[in-house]
């Protein structure tokens, strides 16, 4: 089993009530490849610039992250630079410079090209696309998108949707797409479009997954030091397409697992800036936090 992703990598500067880090790791490509990484090995494809510090690049191959897809390019990395209040659940976009990430053309190493495991993280659906043509064979194709994607480029996004077996999307994102209120209504009507299961993430509070016949609810892992949210939802579909690319058969049981599994790697992304929760995090203190939560969210049958 292999599993790669496609997305951006950046330099982020964030601001929060408590403090501010300027030019740290970032980037929906890196949350996701270093909370899959507790998991299995990961193949990146993505673009940053001459100035991106080499160590970065020496720490993702050293968690087993394959970086020979992501390219350096003539210019700068992809910044962005926000805000966030005391409500973690609402920021602000204060600087954004694409940078090389403007012109961004995915190039696909030929050993990429036999994953069996694809995610596609939030960039230009016809980007995403091009990457789903060259890794034609994957088994289980993954996405996510955002709101300027379903306003800007929608035509484009219901083709991908017709091709992918999981969409990951926010409450806001899901009722943008569907046109409906009501999760559940929303839910089913993106599930028409194309996808076998579609994943809506709520922050801190947790996410609800629906399959065809079936729907299950996982909270959000309860933290008392919650830091910069920065990164949680790639980190959420890390850990689950990391774990679910692991397993012999895909059941029912095996995707309630991935969708805990996800909701643990979210909880350590929040508790530090940038990556730097994972950088002191192991595969034990992922499961050790699967078990809390599967101890918590349970009781006695009637």
């Amino acid at each position: 089993m292999s599993l790669a992703v496609v997305g951006s990598v950046a330099l982020d500067s964030i601001r929060t009530p408590f403090k501010s880090v300027a030019r740290v790791l970032g980037g929906s490509c890196t949350y996701f490849s270093y909370a899959a990484s507790f998991f299995t090995p990961v193949k990146m494809v993505g673009v940053v610039g001459m100035d991106f510090p080499a160590k970065y690049l020496c720490e993702l191959k050293g968690r087993g992250i394959d970086t020979e897809g992501v390219e350096v390019a003539a210019g700068k990395t992809f910044s962005w630079t926000g805000e966030y209040k005391f409500d973690m659940n609402v920021r602000e976009t204060l600087k954004l410079d694409l940078n090389v990430f403007a012109s961004f053309s995915p190039k696909v190493p030929d050993s990429y090209k036999k994953s069996t495991h694809l995610f596609l993280a939030n960039i230009n659906p016809g980007l995403q696309l091009r990457v789903l043509e060259e890794i034609s064979s994957a088994r289980l194709v993954a996405c996510d998108t955002m709101d300027i994607w379903i306003k800007s480029d929608r035509l484009k996004l219901l083709q991908l949707l017709k091709k992918v077996d999981i969409l990951f999307l926010n409450d806001s994102e899901a009722r943008e797409l569907s046109g409906e209120a009501n999760l559940i209504k929303a839910a089913a009507k993106v599930k028409k479009l194309g996808p076998e299961i579609v994943i809506i993430k709520k922050g801190e509070h947790g996410s609800i997954l629906f399959s065809k016949d079936w729907h299950f609810v996982a909270p959000a892992y309860p933290l008392e030091n919650a830091i910069d949210p920065t990164g949680a939802g790639d980190s959420f579909a890390g850990g689950f397409m990391g774990y679910i690319s692991t397993v012999k058969k895909i059941t029912k049981e095996e995707i309630k697992s991935a969708l805990v599994f996800g909701t643990a790697a979210a909880s350590f992304c929040v508790e530090d800036f940038s990556v730097n929760r994972f950088r002191k995090a192991d595969r034990a203190a992922i499961n050790k936090r699967y078990k809390e939560i599967r101890t918590f969210t349970q009781f006695k049958d009637l």
